[in-house]
């Protein structure tokens, strides 16, 4: 759920299997607002939403993989 005062695109599907840096890359190009965070799989985060945040789900932190959509939050 995007909260209503986000602005900008607010998901990247198509990212999924998708190389960390290369989607970092793509979604602050797309978005200029947000700044990508990697999460390795399986890992903890805060639960804070943020509209300026978008945490990137990776198999291997920024090395890795992205394996979850990533969304603004």
């Amino acid at each position: 759920m995007s909260g209503p005062h986000c602005f900008g695109k607010q998901a990247w599907p198509e990212l999924l299997g998708e190389k960390a840096e290369v989607a970092k890359e793509t979604i602050e190009r797309e978005n200029p607002s947000v700044r990508a965070r990697f999460i390795k799989q399986g890992h903890y985060r805060t639960m804070d939403y943020r509209c300026d945040r978008v945490w990137v789900w990776t198999t291997e932190g920024q090395t890795g993989v992205v394996v979850e959509v990533p969304k603004v939050g």
